[in-house]
């Protein structure tokens, strides 16, 4: 040990501090070899080493708090007592007495990027070594000179804690003493251009309340789940022949306290699952509940990948919401984002003095159109970063199913640039080979959890993304149609004597439904930054707004695909959505939005009763066109079946506001068929007008089909038909 590196210990930039401070085996000139504890003390005024019950005076040897004592033999396990300044006597562990507790197996996965439960490695643990209770910090940061923990236990010196670098980068610290609760990041100092920053933990657990933005350390393994039927009956459910309907909600906004506050997680696990319960969808779809410093963000610019917000309470708390959304039969999705991440300083960026998460070259590396940065899918420890983070949510939160943010922007190099702002690939291409390369990786890894799927949101054509990996496809379970939610919003925002001129428009989307697992979604996207709510896109009076938005639902409902919808529609929200206040519940006291709730129920109900209209959704013989060819009076008819052919239901639209009375449709089978479903019910605010609940069909083909009914179709509508 030389003054040199004293110096460099107590100004807090020595990248090897194991080797100077703790016991060592030291040899003076002409003495036998002796041992010496040395310790880093500059908030101290004297301190002494406690070893088999004797206590040893510590020379300080630096004036800004260096000490040490020497002892005969080696040292057994000890403690070290201080004074502070302040006049406290402290004793404690010497963190810098213990050998390293990570393994070099754990660090070889880590490089190699198939350490694909890094959460278990790296960040912050609660662990017993050698009988001693404390906490096991580890960070990777292969650029550093230096990373030193900082925290409340220190009083947030930079310099108290250096950690040891460990293979591959990586850092580590076992300080005895700490707990649940420990508030702390990481002091990185690294080899360029003198850049320093505190950084929050990329592992942690728990943060705190934003705008502070600390590290916490967290206990995730001891939450007792009471699940068990739910995830057992997960594992053998055939997810892509079940009923899903997924109302998409962003925890901030769905709901309020009297006071505008939020609502807890623990609050939301009455309030929110009982209400989804009673409105018959079958999963919840969050908005990114990982940590985000900025609540306009919308969740979608992380910092903490491995945390549930503390905005709404602990983990624990998080886990209790989950848990009950299950026991109430209720699915969970959460929206992961692996696109990008945002540029605030103590996150990822520039992690270690270098581009170590996102790219180096802006044209592969910047979102500019969001102000974010893009992960650099072809390092192998980022790979493990973030496939570890979505089994992290899968495995240790029990997710059910991971919806991926922005893959369009993952797959193309070009994605939102000009010419001249993008690089191509090796092949001259403007794909994305090693986000694709990702993107199957973690789909294969995500699909090992029993009962879990991915789903995501990708607008454009790329191919395969609903594939299987073995058939050369991306290996989602499902797929966003964007398309049908872009075609179905601008028709029925047409005046309806203009909606001839767009009879494709309905149409369309089934020349492709089958090509691809789709979600058929109307998602907060659609209902902001001066898009309208659902609604106020439907023109005409209230009553025919309501009437179009009633009719809108119902075919969606019986188009191919699963379905989600964002909060508030189901009410009939006039007023965009805005992530500071909660849905308008008020307008429940009105009977067109309480009418419009209660179509919403009647068609989940009527949804997950029937197979026909869930069974088949990703194939043609689920759907069956009887007539689309009359867009001169924008009406249009089909089937959906089960698997059992003979399970069918005749659905039949009139998307204009004329009634039409005695109007025929062919039918595959003669007998009497119940009229399941009029959205122009009263119960629902509409007319009224309908078919007295029951037809029976006539032996007069029609539409190439032995039989027929004749029906009236009511204005602006959907009804349909179930055969007894």
């Amino acid at each position: 040990m030389t003054a040199e590196e004293i110096e460099a210990i107590v100004n807090g930039y020595h990248g090897d501090a194991f080797r100077v401070l703790g016991p060592h085996s030291v040899r003076r000139k002409n003495r036998q070899p002796r041992w010496e504890v040395r310790a880093f003390l500059p908030h101290a005024d004297s301190a002494s080493v406690l070893r088999g019950g004797v206590e040893t005076a510590m020379e300080k040897r630096h004036a800004h708090g260096f000490y040490a004592a020497e002892f005969e033999g080696a040292p057994t396990p000890y403690t070290i007592r201080a004074r502070l300044f302040d006049g406290r006597e402290i004793e404690f562990e010497d963190p810098y007495r213990f050998g390293p507790v990570i393994s070099d197996a754990d660090l070889y996965l880590h490089g190699e990027g198939t350490l694909y439960e890094g959460w278990n490695t790296l960040g912050a643990h609660i662990v017993n070594v050698k009988g001693v209770d404390g906490v096991r910090f580890a960070v990777w940061a292969p650029n550093a000179e230096s990373v030193t923990l900082a925290g409340e236990f220190n009083d947030w010196d930079v310099r108290r804690n250096p950690m040891r670098r460990r293979n591959g980068g990586v850092w580590e610290l076992f300080v005895p003493g700490l707990g649940e609760g420990t508030a702390y990041k990481y002091h990185v100092r690294s080899r360029f251009a003198g850049y320093q920053e505190l950084k929050a933990d990329p592992y942690a657990f728990y943060c705190e309340t934003p705008p502070k933005s600390a590290s916490v350390v967290w206990d995730t393994g001891k939450y007792q789940w009471n699940d068990g039927a739910w995830m057992e009956q997960r594992a053998k459910t055939e997810l892509l022949k079940s009923p899903m309907a997924v109302y998409e909600v962003h925890l901030e906004s769905w709901m309020r306290g009297p006071m505008g506050q939020f609502l807890t997680y623990r609050e939301m696990a009455v309030k929110l699952v009982e209400y989804v319960r009673q409105m018959g969808y079958t999963h919840i779809e969050l908005l990114p509940v990982m940590e985000h410093p900025y609540s306009g963000s919308w969740g979608y610019q992380v910092i903490g990948y491995f945390a549930p917000t503390s905005r709404f309470g602990t983990p624990d708390d998080f886990k209790y919401f989950i848990d009950c959304c299950h026991q109430a039969g209720i699915g969970v999705i959460v929206d992961w984002v692996p696109a990008h991440f945002p540029k605030d300083a103590h996150g990822l960026v520039f992690f270690d003095g270098t581009a170590l998460y996102e790219h180096a070259d802006p044209r592969k590396g910047e979102h500019r159109d969001w102000g974010t940065l893009i992960f650099n899918y072809g390092r192998n420890e980022v790979k493990s970063f973030l496939i570890s983070n979505a089994l992290f949510w899968l495995k240790q939160y029990h997710i059910d199913g991971l919806r991926v943010d922005a893959v369009a922007s993952m797959l193309y190099l070009d994605y939102s640039r000009q010419a001249g702002e993008w690089i191509p690939n090796q092949y001259g291409g403007n794909e994305n080979l090693e986000a694709i390369e990702f993107l199957r990786k973690f789909n294969e890894k995500a699909h090992e959890v029993p009962g879990a799927f991915t789903v995501a949101e990708e607008s454009t054509a790329f191919p395969g993304v609903s594939k299987p990996v073995y058939l050369n496809g991306l290996g989602f379970t499902m797929k966003w149609n964007m398309g049908w939610m872009h075609d179905m919003l601008d028709y029925f925002s047409q005046d309806p004597v203009y909606r001839k001129y767009h009879h494709n428009a309905i149409t369309f989307s089934l020349l492709y439904a089958f090509t691809e697992n789709f979600v058929l979604p109307i998602s907060h996207d659609e209902v902001v930054h001066g898009k309208r709510s659902l609604l106020n896109k439907m023109p005409g009076d209230e009553w025919r707004q309501f009437a179009n938005a009633r009719a809108f639902l119902a075919y969606m409902w019986a188009h191919p695909g699963k379905k989600l919808l964002f909060m508030g529609q189901e009410i009939g929200q006039r007023e965009e959505w805005n992530h500071a206040v909660g849905v308008r519940w008020e307008l429940l006291e009105f009977d067109l939005h309480r009418q419009l709730q209660l179509l919403m129920r009647d068609l989940n109900r009527l949804y997950r009763a029937n197979p026909a209209m869930h069974q088949v959704d990703f194939h043609y013989t689920g759907f069956e066109w009887v007539d689309f060819h009359d867009g001169e009076n924008s009406i249009i008819a089909f089937l959906r079946r089960a698997e059992d052919p003979k399970d069918f239901i005749l659905f039949c639209c009139n998307f204009t506001p004329v009634p039409r009375g005695g109007y025929e449709f062919g039918v595959p089978e003669e007998g009497f068929y119940q009229e399941i479903l009029n959205t122009d019910s009263e119960l629902f605010g509409g007319s009224n007008l309908g078919n007295g609940g029951l037809v029976s069909s006539r032996p007069l083909p029609k539409h190439n089909r032995p039989h027929s009914i004749a029906v009236t179709l009511p204005p602006l509508a959907v009804v349909a038909f179930k055969k007894l």
